[in-house]
């Protein structure tokens, strides 16, 4: 075994002879075997444990185990308590989620601290086999079906190439102690049903489906491969990334692909977006503008030619504020604020970009903020007021242009619409001695 797992890491460049490996050891046969064998095969470890405090006093037993296990071995050992469940409450997330979350956050800062190569984990043949089949249940693109891969960045995982049981019986053969995680038997959690009930069936029908499903999924990774070259060559003729950060899918274009469905969903997935919202995604191809729909991240938009996906805009709404003139702001983008005296030589500016508004008028401090439904304000040249919704209506502007869109307000009253258009009632007349000039600066 020892020889299979060298092969391995030589196979997929996963460690180097001359550094240290972090190497994460929750106590159980997986990762104490790992260690065991990395050890023997001369690598340098740096052990790394999580208490996760999910198993009451098990946890505390895990932890002491390792403690006298890096003891025993002579290693450097490092350790962390991590509130799981009140972390999973604040962020929304579910506990696997969450442990997944703390438990990778800080082997990286680990990774920087000793100067390790990569953080080594013990997953293994049976552990990408059920990863597999809980994508394929819960619904998954290609990638999904390519199991767990060799390497993820810096995270390694030297025993990919091994089964369960040869796991289990290399720990009898060398008298390896380690402790058991009690959840491991319990079908509450979707992996262990699968381990325990699907896969047991499965073997009912063909002994040997452990071997098959390994088999297929280095066939589906060689697939994938030649699948996401394809992709990514679609993507680069149908999605651009914006200055700002949006991503932009021409609509007429991704019409054209001979399966709409399957590109859209390789678009789409980075973002968060799964299967079970492609087809009501799909069906907004040809629908009117403003669709949307939401991942936990992310959000798209049907706009008239085009999806537009962009990051969630937090719930809070921004404020920026202008103290005082003779000033120049920086966000939401550089701003300068200067006072002019009205004399013979003073010429009232016709850019959008620089304007002038009649500073007897203007009470400070002034805030910058988004338009928000309802907004109205007296366009210049005009006596009558007008929504912001029709004003945009008028130049018509894409959904994502009009999402950019800040005004410069005076307690509730918009002075500027950004950009675009001035209020008329703080417009430079005769009798102004004095403006406010605000000029957007590139």
């Amino acid at each position: 075994m020892l020889r299979k797992v060298q092969s391995y890491i030589e196979k997929h460049q996963l460690l180097l002879a001359d550094r240290p490996v972090l190497l994460g050891v929750s106590g159980g046969t997986d990762s104490v075997v790992l260690l065991h064998i990395l050890q023997a095969l001369g690598y340098e470890c740096i052990i790394a444990h999580c208490n996760f405090h999910l198993r009451m006093e098990e946890s505390n037993r895990d932890e002491a185990f390792v403690r006298n296990l890096a003891s025993r071995y002579c290693l450097k050992a490092y350790f962390v308590d991590f509130q799981t469940t009140e972390y999973a409450q604040q962020e929304k997330i579910s506990i696997e989620m969450a442990a997944r979350d703390l438990r990778y956050s800080w082997f990286a800062d680990l990774l920087v601290q000793t100067g390790a190569q990569a953080i080594a984990v013990a997953h293994h043949a049976d552990d990408s086999i059920e990863t597999m089949l809980l994508n394929l249940i819960r619904g998954t693109g290609l990638k999904g079906i390519t199991g767990i891969q060799p390497r993820n960045q810096q995270v390694v995982r030297p025993l990919l190439s091994c089964s369960r049981d040869e796991i289990e019986a290399y720990r009898r053969q060398h008298q390896l102690e380690y402790v058991e995680d009690s959840t491991n038997i319990q079908t509450d959690y979707r992996r262990n049903k699968i381990r325990h009930e699907l896969l047991p069936l499965l073997e009912q029908i063909n002994p040997s489906v452990r071997q098959t499903l390994d088999k297929r999924m280095h066939y589906f990774q060689g697939a994938y491969c030649l699948y996401n070259e394809h992709i990514t060559q679609i993507a680069e003729k149908l999605s651009a990334v914006q200055s700002d950060g949006r991503v932009v899918i021409d609509i007429q274009g991704l019409l054209q692909q001979v399966d709409v469905a399957t590109v859209l969903y390789e678009l789409i997935s980075p973002y968060g977006f799964n299967s079970s919202q492609l087809d009501d995604i799909v069906q907004a191809l040809g629908s009117e503008s403003g669709k949307t729909f939401y991942s936990e991240t992310h959000r798209i938009v049907k706009d008239r030619a085009s999806l537009i996906i962009s990051a969630k805009a937090d719930s809070k709404e921004n404020l920026y504020i202008i103290s005082q003139p003779d000033c120049t702001v920086r966000i939401p983008y550089p701003l300068r604020v200067s006072t002019l005296a009205v004399d013979a030589s003073f010429v009232v500016s016709k850019s959008a970009e620089k304007i002038q508004l009649d500073a007897e008028n203007i009470l400070f401090p002034l805030t910058i903020r988004s338009w928000q439904e309802g907004d109205w304000f007296v366009p210049f040249g005009m006596k009558h007021r007008k929504k912001l919704s029709d004003f945009f209506i008028d130049l018509k502007l894409s959904i994502a242009d009009k999402e950019k869109v800040q005004l410069l307000c005076s307690g509730d009253t918009i002075l500027w619409v950004i950009g675009y258009r001035t209020d008329n009632r703080f417009r430079v007349q005769p009798q102004t001695s004095q403006v406010i000039q605000f000029e957007i600066l590139h």
